[in-house]
């Protein structure tokens, strides 16, 4: 059965869109009403955001801390960081910073001073996972999907109010074939509760990214193997081929948007390249000709190890097995990827109410291998690049996003500090 005689889905971004999932983002209208610059007046039925009314960003001084330029690895000592209207204005030594009058200062004095991380796979579908993800560092994000829409609410919340969530790419609902209660995520997916064998004709996969985009995706995610964290499931099972991720590749393509796919097997991993996708997420069983494919097609790679580390000691022994087997593969993998010249970029894969650390996977690519610059890089360059943020996210330089984390010490010598950030900045504002 296809779905050929269904109507289109409706090309709208409405209020209902937009606020899809908010009965999960309890709590965030109180929150609103106390973050800096925000409004107490009613959402239009176009977001603020896209009407060109979000709240600038803030004006702040850091000052006195030791600069990391994560892009070139200089380190600056008693540095000052200009910020204002939430973009920084000027960033060096003390005595080469004009420090304008009148703006608060942030004393960072004993700290070292880094761009905000980026976490480039999370899923964040309550409010309170958001801010505790920014509390943790990461601010800005990609999310690996939520089941309703969640994360289009949590990127408006995030410009509507930059203090409560980070910046963030939506990818909306996953593409996969047994959407479950997803299918009622949006009313123009539920033709598709006639199909027998699920989500896998070509018309089934085009709907399902059509209403992705026209819900607002930023990106678009996918599978080619279930998942590891459920015992029952095998990871190595393919569900979708390569033409059947071609489709979905194509579709998102004509509409500017890219693909991360959900991939563990060695065949599904290099289909999915193949295919075109831009991002591999986890790949523990990926080859090095797959890995050389990626460098030649400018793909990425997120190892997710926290998450996948996160099995180890599970009393299902079925997924602590998965664990200790996965890990090394990916650590390796995630060295020779690193060594061919493979974008490699840190994702926590954090769901369900939990939220890790971005600084907690930097540690495991420095596990890894890789050197603690490079570790950072994956958190921080590499990411926005990915993310297309390239220029605005990633260092604390002129023209760049104000966002920026306080650390007790050197990450260099220690990236464990990474993990605990003394201070977080989003668009110029402490929070």
């Amino acid at each position: 059965m296809c779905v050929e005689n269904c109507p289109p889905p409706s090309n709208r971004l409405t209020r209902r869109g937009v606020l899809a999932g908010a009965a999960a983002l309890a709590g965030t209208t109180a929150a609103l009403a106390a973050a800096p610059g925000a409004s107490a007046a009613p959402m239009a039925r176009t977001s603020a955001a896209r009407s060109g009314n979000a709240p600038r960003g803030g004006d702040l001084v850091i000052d006195g801390g030791t600069l990391l330029d994560p892009a070139t690895g200089e380190v600056t000592e008693d540095a000052v960081v200009v910020i204002r209207d939430g973009v920084v204005r000027a960033a060096g030594r003390r005595k080469t910073v004009d420090v304008p009058a009148g703006v608060t200062v942030l004393d960072a004095q004993g700290r070292w001073v880094l761009p905000g991380l980026v976490d480039s796979h999370i899923h964040l579908n309550t409010a309170a996972e958001a801010a505790r993800t920014l509390a943790l560092g990461a601010t800005t994000a990609r999310s690996g999907s939520t089941n309703f829409y969640q994360d289009i609410a949590v990127r408006e919340l995030s410009r509507q109010a930059p203090g409560l969530a980070p910046r963030l790419r939506a990818s909306g609902i996953f593409v996969t074939p047994d959407l479950g209660d997803t299918i009622l995520a949006d009313p123009d997916l539920t033709p598709l509760a006639r199909l027998k064998g699920g989500v896998t004709s070509t018309e089934a996969l085009r709907r399902v990214v059509e209403v992705n985009l026209a819900r607002g995706a930023d990106t678009i995610k996918t599978r080619v193997n279930p998942r590891a964290g459920l015992a029952e499931q095998d990871p190595l099972e393919q569900v979708y081929s390569r033409e059947q991720l071609s489709t979905i590749v194509a579709t998102a393509r004509r509409a500017g948007k890219d693909v991360l796919c959900h991939s563990y097997s060695e065949k599904g991993c290099h289909d999915a390249v193949m295919a075109g996708v831009k991002s591999v997420e986890h790949g523990a069983f990926i080859s090095e000709q797959t890995l050389h494919e990626m460098r030649r097609r400018g793909t990425y790679f997120t190892p997710t190890m926290i998450a996948i580390g996160g099995m180890i000691g599970d009393p299902d022994p079925v997924l602590d097995e998965r664990g200790r087997t996965y890990l090394p593969k990916l650590k390796a993998a995630a060295k020779l990827a690193h060594e061919l010249g493979v974008g490699l970029v840190s994702g926590t894969d954090s769901s369900g109410g939990s939220v890790e650390p971005i600084g907690a996977e930097i540690e495991m690519m420095h596990s890894a291998g890789l050197s603690a610059l490079d570790a950072i890089r994956t958190a921080t360059t590499n990411a926005a690049r990915l993310l297309g943020f390239e220029g605005r996210v990633g260092r604390l330089a002129r023209g760049y996003a104000g966002d920026a984390i306080l650390l007790s010490g050197n990450p260099l010598a220690d990236v464990s500090v990474l993990k605990k950030p003394v201070r977080v900045v989003r668009t110029g504002v402490a929070v």
